[in-house]
């Protein structure tokens, strides 16, 4: 979601490796079209029309109202970066440990089949337009652009200013050793090439892409585009299916509750292996309040929860959290609710759980 309107000062955006080769990987299925709208996009399950002006207010004056959102009670955890660990891991080819860094908000690292690939990636200051108006990053991010180890490829969900910021995207094009390839969705590549970024492939659903011995999949989720008023549904949105060898993760990037999810696990499911879902799901928790203005767009913790069944996951983590404020909720309040609903719904203590910013967990490889 793009940040909300910079609080009434800028909300209208709300309201309104080298020598890897990138190969398409199979067409969209003969339905595609059921989702292109001439040139606008729709969901899957539910027709999204974006909120207008006089609902945004009527968000922003009843929240004024309400003293929302209350400061956060516990500070977002964070930890130092394991710099050692992710730049060895980075030059371990087959032997590469899989493991996913939380960097903040959306932006984490994945290491995995030998490449290394980042998700939705903002390392300004500000998710926004603008340099001098909210939300403003309450932490710094785990890693600095400085620390990454080469990035071979980067996934971007959707146009969002809190999804893809300008800034970190020109500076990762520009790192040492070449650029990564950026992995987009239908219509953002030309956003990418007016910003002097060439090295891109655009996806529809159920398309994918590779790198190296990676397959990444575009799926569907229930979400929306714009970064203006006048671009809304322009572009496509969606998750990441993310297939190495001996690794398998889903990024969610922004979505509210829908069908889709089990769609994915039935279409993914011979691959998963008998019994099996993806090995991490990282799934947003965050940004989800008032529900009347943010359940067709963002998901709760306890949706969230359902979208881990939904997967069938073997372990999922929280993210789009504790990084921007951008609705009604505290943010420490997220963490809390999926504690609460992941308790409810009779998961496992470490089935679904948060990270520290910086901090990076590893993950036993798939047997062959």
């Amino acid at each position: 979601m793009p940040p909300a309107l910079f609080r009434l000062a800028g909300i209208a955006v709300l309201a309104a490796g080298a020598g890897t080769m990138a190969v398409i990987a199979g067409d969209a299925p003969a339905d595609a079209a059921a989702h292109h709208r001439g040139h606008r996009f729709q969901n899957n399950y539910v027709e999204f029309e974006p909120k207008g002006i006089g609902a945004l207010l009527k968000w922003r004056i009843d929240a004024e109202r309400a003293g929302l959102p209350k400061p956060p009670q516990q500070e977002t955890p964070r930890v130092a970066a394991d710099l050692a660990f992710l730049h060895a891991n980075a030059v371990a080819g087959a032997a590469m440990v899989p493991s996913v860094t939380w960097i903040g908000h959306a932006s984490t690292l994945i290491q995995a089949g030998g490449s290394n690939v980042l998700t939705d990636p903002v390392f300004s200051e500000r998710a926004s337009p603008f340099g001098f108006v909210a939300p403003k990053r309450r932490l710094p991010p785990g890693l600095a652009l400085a620390e990454l180890p080469h990035i071979d490829a980067v996934v971007v969900s959707h146009n969002h200013y809190d999804h893809l910021d300008a800034a970190s995207v020109k500076a990762l094009a520009a790192q040492a050793g070449g650029p990564p390839l950026f992995i987009v969705p239908l219509g953002v590549k030309a956003w990418l090439a007016d910003s002097g970024i060439g090295h891109a492939v655009e996806l529809d659903w159920w398309q994918s892409a590779r790198i190296g011995a990676v397959e990444i999949v575009l799926t569907p989720v229930q979400h929306w585009s714009g970064r203006s008023l006048g671009d809304r549904m322009e572009t496509l949105w969606g998750g990441y299916a993310i297939f190495a060898p001996d690794f398998q993760a889903f990024f969610a990037g922004d979505t509210a509750y829908s069908k889709d999810f089990a769609d994915i696990h039935a279409r993914f499911a011979a691959r998963h292996g008998a019994g099996r879902g993806f090995d991490v799901a990282l799934l947003p928790i965050g940004a989800y309040e008032p529900r009347w203005f943010m359940s067709s767009q963002h998901v709760d913790p306890a949706e969230a929860v359902q979208i881990h069944r939904d997967l069938g996951a073997e372990r999922s983590i929280g993210i789009h959290w504790g990084t921007f404020q951008l609705t009604d909720e505290s943010l420490d309040e997220p963490p809390q609710a999926l504690a609460r609903a992941a308790l409810q719904a009779g998961l496992g203590d470490d089935a679904f759980t948060v990270m520290a910013i910086g901090a990076t967990r590893r993950f036993a490889p798939r047997p062959p």
